[in-house]
């Protein structure tokens, strides 16, 4: 049986990256150029410092993950990119640069929706079981989806407000930690224990996902104490808020109402 192999580049936010994958799930190469170190002076990412990094970065990231994977280029059976969501213009650098390669090696182009990368790249681990439920959670987005079967896809719920990487950035801010907020927060909130209360998240739809208002709730506690001449616990405000989020994702809490 013939070799099928994947060229698939990804360019939907601040990491420039290209895959080489053989079969579906034999990874080949696999090379990413994070943005982080230059988003950080910002606290967060600029979009158009975004897209003019990708443009930068994509033919060193291209050059290098053929290097890694040992082939020739005319082994390569189709390209597939990220066609979004994401950032309009750093999702564009990805997409002209797709569309050159794909030119260049008369293969065909495989768009590919983000959060369906997101649920398919389980398959690097073990194979889908269908029929299945997906929790999705990034930087930008939460989402919990039905798959009945193969490719087919039902949003069962969607955060109305922030994805949890987002409360997890702007919570970071307002305590000082700077960005990336995720890896900050959790790193503070294993040196801490239970100590702020936070409201538990309530939605219309009870499949959806807020984050708006345990955020809000922790920059109310931040004013409420600074205001009152009481000194902040970071490491247990850290606890706290990021225990509050784990408990507002996990499906199990959530399957009587899409049973029912």
């Amino acid at each position: 049986m013939k070799n099928t192999i994947i060229l698939a580049v990804e360019s939907s936010c601040d990491e420039t990256a290209i895959a080489l994958i053989r079969n579906g799930n034999d990874v080949l190469s696999n090379i990413v150029s994070s943005q982080i170190d230059t988003h950080v002076l910002y606290g967060g990412v600029i979009p158009e410092v975004a897209s003019r990094l990708h443009i930068e970065n994509i033919t060193v990231v291209l050059k290098e993950a053929l290097k890694d994977a040992s082939i020739n280029p005319s082994e390569i059976d189709a390209v597939a990119f990220t066609q979004g969501p994401g950032l309009i213009g750093s999702l564009h650098v990805g997409v002209q640069a797709a569309k050159a390669i794909a030119l260049a090696l008369d293969k065909p182009l495989v768009p590919v929706h983000h959060i369906a990368g997101h649920i398919y790249a389980n398959r690097f681990v073990s194979e889908l079981t269908y029929p299945l439920l997906s929790l999705v959670v990034s930087g930008g987005h939460t989402e919990l989806v039905y798959m009945k079967e193969d490719f087919d896809f039902t949003v069962l719920g969607r955060t109305g407000d922030d994805a949890i990487g987002e409360a997890f950035d702007k919570v970071a801010r307002v305590m000082g930690l700077g960005y990336p907020g995720g890896p900050k927060i959790d790193k503070l909130a294993k040196e801490g224990h239970h100590q702020y209360d936070f409201p538990k998240v309530k939605t219309e739809n009870p499949l959806d996902f807020s984050f708006s208002g345990l955020k809000s709730s922790v920059i109310q506690t931040l004013d409420r104490e600074r205001r009152n001449l009481r000194e902040i616990n970071p490491a247990n405000l850290a606890f706290d808020f990021q225990e509050a989020l784990h408990d507002a994702l996990p499906i199990y809490n959530r399957i009587e109402h899409f049973l029912s």
